[in-house]
């Protein structure tokens, strides 16, 4: 079979362009170039098609039939160079990794060990993500999650980060010493935790620890947790809190624990697709999580 001999890359761009356009100005302007160098680009391929490409008139241009075959033809050729060129930037770009957890995470553990991430792994963009709403994995929005669960995700890959217990907190200027004093201080609640199922409410520390009398109707009611731990620094009640996000506020000396007793939690997991599990940056993610988690266990409740 003979081989067909393409016309030059800069007539088939011409064409295109006006093609797009229905102008040869227009085109021209695209492309960088006259009116007049389209002009030439345009009779160079009809003389090697030997065919018109287009019909013109007072109200300007049109395709012929044989134009719109091979319109349909640059359509679908530039599209796949196009796609081929952003591709090839795009591996050239450093991989980001994409984090998404809750907003109570990022601000008490994650935020305040960003810096010791970005100083070991420089070279990672690492972007982070807050949603209420669990986000699909598989559609590849992000990369990794950071989730709170009592079990792990059958269907992905799964990395337990830590094991929560929920701690009564409050700040040292309250004086709280016995399980007793919680009569007269003034009882945070926070909504909508629906992990673990059996709530780590001030209805199920009286249950477990008493005092029996205790008043779990009053106090006052946050939405977020944050919230509660703030009012809480300020010396305005006690609160039930995870005791992996109360670390720092704890070490720091502005929350105390004053009682031994904690309520069950849930478990932190990294999770993401069994596909991404052995990408290097997601690995030395995990690595360095597991790390900083491990080496803030050295608080203790009631000391």
């Amino acid at each position: 079979m003979k081989k067909i001999h393409l016309p030059p890359l800069g007539a088939l761009r011409a064409f295109h362009a006006v093609a797009t356009c229905s102008n040869f100005k227009q085109a021209g302007e695209e492309l960088n170039v006259s009116a007049t160098a389209i002009s030439h680009q345009i009779k160079l391929l009809e003389s090697i098609l030997v065919c018109r490409v287009f019909e013109r008139s007072a109200r300007g241009v049109s395709l012929t039939e044989t134009g719109e075959m091979l319109y349909a033809g640059t359509q679908r050729a530039f599209a796949a160079l196009e796609q081929a060129a952003a591709q090839i930037m795009h591996s050239q770009q450093p991989q980001a990794l994409t984090v998404t957890t809750t907003s109570n995470f990022l601000t008490h553990w994650l935020v305040p060990r960003l810096a010791d991430f970005k100083a070991e792994f420089p070279d990672i963009d690492l972007r982070l993500h807050t949603s209420v709403e669990r986000v699909d994995l598989t559609q590849r929005t992000v990369d990794v999650a950071i989730r709170y669960r009592e079990i792990p995700e059958q269907t992905l890959h799964s990395t337990l980060l830590y094991e929560d217990r929920f701690i009564a907190v409050t700040s040292p200027s309250l004086a709280l010493a016995d399980i007793d004093d919680l009569r007269g201080a003034t009882l945070f609640h926070v909504e909508n935790r629906l992990v673990p199922a059996d709530s780590p409410s001030w209805q199920n520390w009286r249950r477990n620890y008493g005092p029996q009398d205790l008043n779990v109707e009053a106090g006052l009611t946050f939405s977020d947790e944050t919230h509660a731990l703030q009012a809480a620094i300020a010396g305005q009640g006690v609160v039930i809190a995870s005791q992996l996000l109360a670390r720092d506020l704890l070490q720091r000396g502005v929350l105390t624990a004053p009682f031994e007793m904690s309520l069950p939690g849930a478990h932190y997991y990294l999770v993401t697709t069994e596909e991404n599990a052995q990408r290097p940056d997601i690995i030395a993610l995990r690595d360095w999580l597991l790390r900083q988690i491990t080496s803030g266990m050295t608080y203790h409740p009631h000391s």
